[in-house]
């Protein structure tokens, strides 16, 4: 049980730690999606919708995933809400693109 928590935990942490390599080296050259928030984050399990909006407020794609890489949902965004009642509690990496940029950000549900 404690391999499988320090397997977790270790992968949150290189990805993290690789994310933010990649923003120090490559912050000047690769595109963000303008205004992006993320709310609420964390957010209770028992909520079943996050808010995920931008400046440009276009058609947004959204990939979650757990921290073991695997992708949980995959969502057509039109509006700003994202439906996450499937999700259970945990750490999930989400993937947004909007206008051929993408981001990548943390969502925790509790």
């Amino acid at each position: 049980m404690k391999k499988q928590y320090f397997l977790i935990f270790f992968t949150i942490i290189s990805f993290f730690a690789i994310q933010s390599m990649g923003a120090q080296t490559s912050s000047n050259t690769t595109p963000k999606i303008e205004g992006l928030t993320i709310y609420p984050n964390p957010v209770s399990a028992y909520d079943n919708e996050v808010s995920i909006a931008s400046k440009s407020n276009l058609t947004k794609t959204v990939k979650i995933f757990n921290v073991l890489g695997k992708q949980v949902l995959s969502a057509r965004l039109i509006g700003k809400t994202l439906n996450i009642s499937k999700l259970s509690k945990g750490v999930y990496i989400l993937h947004i693109t909007e206008n051929q940029v993408s981001e990548t950000r943390k969502l925790i549900v509790k």
